[in-house]
């Protein structure tokens, strides 16, 4: 949600630091927080004021009208606030319907006033601009301040002055304290602006000849502008509303949400309860929420909340687990029910979803069936038949009792069947699978011809108020003439050849556009270009049916505009951060004449700009926060309607006969599939977005539907918030509606919860009576509309409505024709389990597909847990087994003996030779290494082999010796150029050590020490060397540490795995000489002369 509240004390230290104004306000951070573990004496200490002034103490927990409720000490001493407190603190209080516990107090000096120097000053933002209320009797009697007060609108991108307060506000206060109230609700407007304050109101406002003094004080924040104000916010707290406690899982999924794109929401209303939900939508949530509180489940109901967004496996199953731990603490008599719903998916992978949550229910399969634990689950979107199937696999593996229904089953209906009143049919009917919808059985490559019109109401010419003035392509509107006239926003937003640009990389929603289109038997695809302003001009390739065509994308809007002006529509996927600047651009350019906002979460304030620029410029903007709108047979936006199976499910290739809007993305596709059931379809559809202030209005749409010819019908789907509804009414009183409308505003339960409950979209909550769901609905039936009694029986009055039009001949509906069909990519083909393909690669150590990296089966966690180290590491990638702690440790200690022998060896000498050279450190370690074979450290393989086989064939080590002597080979691992049976290697010692101590069976190191025996007779420098002594002790280490086979043992010696030690260890060292190098600056490396002996051919020095 966006408008948050705070705590009063918050709102005044904000006030207090930033408020910039020529009156003297008072009291600047003179209060003092009290909860139950406040210790006074500290508290003495660090406000000194508490010993010596009189004070006032009340709490600090969102409560309206304390001071009525007498929950305000006034004039007290300190020791008098104390009794006062042990009256109140930690004590049970029940405030309107809400019960709750006072927890959080402030004391504050008491400020000896007149009733005459008390005000009342409020501020808060509406779509148009942000209303200053002022009243000259302030307090607690201050009554109906909205009938009383004087009020003044500074409308978007206005500023207010001194002189408009002094003559719209101060006109009934005395002349001697205009001057400091003036200047003070100027700084207080700053301060509301720069902060993004959305309400702020202080009643009682004092003012004396001393200055102002601000008494009480309630405000919100917009949330989402944390990016822009985190400076001068800080860590804001929000506390939650009062009678609803503060629970450690909200504030888990909160910081969840906050590191996800993805949305994550939960509220706890009654832990205690038996009806618990895990719906995916913002708006599906909602009703829900609707339809179990319409059932009487009201006080059986555990926890508000939604997950939407495409979240990934594991966030789903993070949340999944939270909801499962809460619902599995206390059991209930009646055992448990949780709803797994939510409506058709426009882009969110079902079944990647429900893995998540498939994960948590295994997890927690034996708590859920000791609390008894009934789950119901219905959804539907991309690839959700895979995820129904699992979820119902689930269910009958781990004996859960899991109901699992799809599209074919009204979205609400489970709610009824958990609950009792609907029985649970045994055998759902399943639609068909999605592969039935895609695959083309035609060998065809032509484009089919259009199945039906594009649109029954097609416009021949413009239907803008004045003839439009040719432009030139890609100019900005400051740059052209004027047209000499303004332009009005456009009734038909889409037609059949209408080319957008997109902005951001988002590939899928741009194939899903492409294919919607050759869908619909489009001459050409609907996007013309994207825009990214992250990589160079180039050009990204998507399929057209079966074909591969390239799509340009530009690093800048303006190249993109100017090279096709036939664009007049902007889909943005920009982020939050860079919306409203991208929007900005390019309503700067007078070809677009519609633009869709995908992003959540851009303040409000900035949202306020973009919508008076829009209107200035006759724009239309759908969005923020939405999916955004589809036109059936015509155009698309992203990935609005989902996957080509829903698109055709819904029939929504070709035009119906009836509009609908929503604020909703998720709902609006299932507003889809409800209308394609019970009508003959689709004719326009936009989601405006759950934002407090979409960019256009239910009532935009509403009318446009209105002037379309081809819409007989309307459908709307509103919810609590707002007063936007009321315009409905209002049209239809007036006339200009005249086609029939059927509404239903969601959130009908906020009026049954004891507290406030902020619901998935941001703007819906109710701020006063009239924006509630209940009444909304009352006063849309009272204008005419065609109101359900709730969602459930919403498809009954559309069809009955429908009806009722064919019945009458206004809709005569049109034959039905098989659309096109379009190939299945490959990709999803795979998902779906369509197809089977031999991979490129195969790999058997590491997976870095999931949430967490994983070797050869550890999560990457647990490597760091059990505290593996680079020895355990090694064996995990090398060997794939988890070797034993000496095995890990004695991989360590050849990496370190190994890891350098000087420079004048020859991998270092190349590497440093490089290195002087300029060469970067690739290509220095490379040189370096290109040296390693059985000549110079490559030894370790060949010993291992050499030895493993003379040992294994029951040769002595004299015969050995012998044989080897015999065929002239050298025996590898033996022999070394300074060190000596008279000069040991110390390497070699410490190692050996380690494994007579470690090791459970040493036999063929012992055969290798038989032999260095007999060769360091003959020459003391013939020892066993550390290459040799590494690769004999490892076939040791293979065979006999209990992980391995023989035959398994002997292959890793075959395929040269003993040498990466060597390789592995060496690096170390190689680098370390190129960085050496680097740091002593040495130059270009040349071989001295006398260090060469120069030899020329025998016939050419005669």
């Amino acid at each position: 949600m966006s408008a948050k509240a705070i705590s009063e004390q918050t709102a005044k230290e904000f006030l207090y630091k930033y408020i910039c104004t020529s009156a003297a306000v008072q009291n600047r951070f003179r209060y003092a927080r009290v909860t139950a573990d406040t210790d006074w004496d500290r508290l003495t200490q660090d406000h000194p004021w508490l010993l010596t002034e009189r004070l006032v103490v009340k709490p600090d927990q969102l409560i309206k009208r304390r001071g009525k409720l007498g929950l305000v000490g006034i004039n007290l001493d300190l020791q008098g606030v104390q009794k006062w407190l042990e009256r109140h603190l930690m004590k049970e209080t029940t405030i309107g319907k809400a019960k709750g516990v006072l927890k959080n107090f402030l004391i504050e000096p008491f400020v000896p006033h007149t009733q005459e120097e008390e005000f009342y000053l409020c501020i808060y933002a509406t779509r148009e601009g942000d209303h200053v209320l002022f009243h000259h009797e302030g307090g607690v009697d201050v009554g109906d301040v909205d009938a009383k007060a004087q009020r003044h609108m500074v409308a978007v991108d206005e500023k207010l002055s001194e002189d408009q307060v002094t003559e719209k506000l101060l006109t009934h206060v005395s002349d001697e304290k205009k001057g400091a109230l003036a200047s003070f609700i100027v700084g207080l407007f700053s301060l509301y602006e720069d902060l993004y304050f959305t309400y702020l109101e202080i009643n009682p406002l004092v003012a004396t000849q001393d200055g102002v003094y601000i008494l009480d004080m309630a405000a919100k924040i917009d949330a989402t502008a944390d990016y822009i104000c985190k400076p001068k916010w800080g860590d804001v707290e929000f506390p939650p509303s009062f009678g609803r406690e503060a629970y450690p899982e909200e504030a888990y999924i909160a910081d969840l949400d906050a590191k996800s794109g993805a949305s994550l929401k939960l509220t706890l209303l009654n832990p205690r309860g038996r009806i618990w939900t895990m719906v995916a939508g913002g708006g599906a949530s909602v009703v829900y929420s609707d339809t179990i509180c319409d059932l009487g489940g009201v006080d059986e109901l555990a926890n508000y909340g939604e997950y939407s967004g495409a979240p990934s496996e594991q966030q789903t199953y993070d949340y999944a687990k939270t909801i499962l731990s809460l619902m599995t603490r206390e059991k209930h008599p009646e055992g448990k029910v949780l709803i797994i719903g939510g409506s058709i998916a426009n882009f969110t992978n079902v079944a990647a979803t429900f893995k998540g949550i498939v994960r948590a229910i295994k997890n927690y399969q034996v708590p859920l069936k000791e609390h008894e634990v009934t789950i119901f689950v219905r959804r539907g979107g991309p690839n959700y038949q895979e995820g129904l199937r699992v979820m119902g696999e689930v269910g009958k593996t781990t004996g859960i009792p899991i109901h699992v229904f799809g599209t074919e089953t009204h979205m609400t209906a489970i709610v009824g069947m958990a609950l009792g009143h609907r029985p649970i049919p045994n055998q759902p009917p399943m639609d068909a699978h999605t592969a039935n919808f895609l695959l083309n059985a035609s060998n065809s490559a032509v484009t089919p011809a259009a199945t039906r019109t594009a649109s029954f109401s097609e416009p021949k010419t413009s239907s803008d108020s004045c003839p439009a003035k040719k432009t030139k392509a890609g100019l900005p509107a400051e740059a052209q003439a004027s047209s000499g006239c303004s332009r009005a926003k456009a009734t038909t937003l889409f037609r059949k050849n209408t080319k957008a640009i997109v902005w951001g990389m988002q590939t899928r929603a741009v194939q899903g556009m492409m294919d919607f289109d050759y869908v619909c038997s489009r001459e050409e695809p609907s996007v013309a270009a994207m825009v990214y302003p992250f990589t160079g001009d180039h050009k990204q390739k998507f399929y057209w049916g079966h074909k591969e065509i390239l799509l340009p994308v530009y690093k800048n809007m303006a190249d993109a505009m100017k090279k096709h002006p036939e664009v007049d529509v902007l889909i943005s996927f920009a982020s939050l951060r860079s919306a409203f600047d991208s929007t900005v651009e390019a309503m700067q350019y007078p070809q677009i004449h519609t633009i869709a906002i995908i992003a959540e979460g851009i303040p409000e304030a900035l949202t306020r700009k973009l919508i008076k620029m829009a209107d200035e410029k006759g724009i239309t903007i759908i969005g923020p926060a939405t999916v955004g709108g589809i036109k059936p047979g015509c155009f698309k936006i992203g990935n609005t309607g989902g996957m080509l199976d829903n698109i055709l499910a819904s029939k929504l290739y070709r035009p119906g006969s009836v509009a609908y809007v929503s604020r909703s993305g998720g709902m609006s596709n299932e507003l889809n599939n409800i209308i394609s059931r019970t009508t003959d379809g689709v004719y326009e559809g936009v989601a405006i977005g759950g934002d407090r202030y979409p960019g256009s209005t239910f009532m935009d749409h509403i009318l446009r539907y209105q002037d379309t010819p081809g819409v007989e019908m309307i459908v709307v789907l509103g919810e609590i918030g707002g007063t936007e509804e009321y315009k409905i009414c209002q049209g239809i009183r007036e006339g200009r509606l005249t086609k029939p409308v059927v509404c239903w505003c969601i959130g009908t339960c906020a009026t049954m919860f004891a507290s406030e409950v902020q619901f998935g979209h941001a703007g819906a909550c109710a701020n006063q009576a009239s924006e509630t769901a209940v009444a909304k609905n009352q006063a849309l039936r009272d204008a005419g509309v065609y109101v359900p009694k709730s969602f459930d029986e919403l498809g009954d009055v559309i069809k009955t409505v429908y009806d009722e039009l064919v019945a009458d001949g206004t809709i005569t509906p049109a034959q039905e024709v098989p659309p096109p069909t379009v190939p299945m990519d490959y990709s999803w083909a795979r998902e779906l389990g369509l197809i089977r393909k031999p991979a490129s690669f195969m790999t058997s150590i590491c997976d870095e597909r999931g949430q967490e990296l994983i070797y050869a089966g550890m999560p990457i966690t647990d490597v760091f847990k059990e505290e593996m180290g680079l020895g355990g590491v090694l064996g995990l990638l090398w060997f794939q087994r988890r070797l034993p702690r000496y095995a890990c440790h004695f991989i360590e200690m050849c990496l370190m003996v190994t890891a350098d022998h000087g420079p004048a060896v020859s991998g270092a000498h190349n590497t440093i030779v490089c290195a002087r050279a300029g060469k970067d450190l690739v290509s220095s370690l490379t040189s370096g290494l290109l040296t390693i074979g059985d000549r110079f450290g490559g030894a370790l393989d060949a010993a291992a082999k050499q030895f493993s086989k003379a040992f294994d064939s029951g040769m002595l080590p004299m015969e050995f010796v012998n044989k080897m002597k015999k065929d002239g080979k050298l025996i590898m691992g033996i022999g070394h150029r300074v060190k000596s049976i008279n000069n040991p290697d110390m390497r070699v010692q410490i190692l050996k050590d380690f494994v007579k101590q470690h090791f459970p069976s040493t036999q063929l190191l012992d055969y290798a020490l038989d032999v260095e025996k007999i060769t360091t007779s003959k020459k003391p420098n013939l020892i066993l060397n550390v290459d040799g002594f590494i690769g004999v002790a490892f076939v040791d280490l293979l065979r006999t540490c209990g992980g391995f086979t023989r035959d398994e043992a002997d292959e890793f010696v075959e395929i040269g795995a003993l040498n990466g030690i060597f390789v592995l260890g060496r690096s170390m060292g190689f680098i370390g000489h190129y960085l050496d190098q680097k740091r002593l600056k040495q130059g270009l490396y040349r071989h001295p002369w006398d260090d060469i002996s120069y030899v020329l051919p025998e016939h050419m020095s005669m």
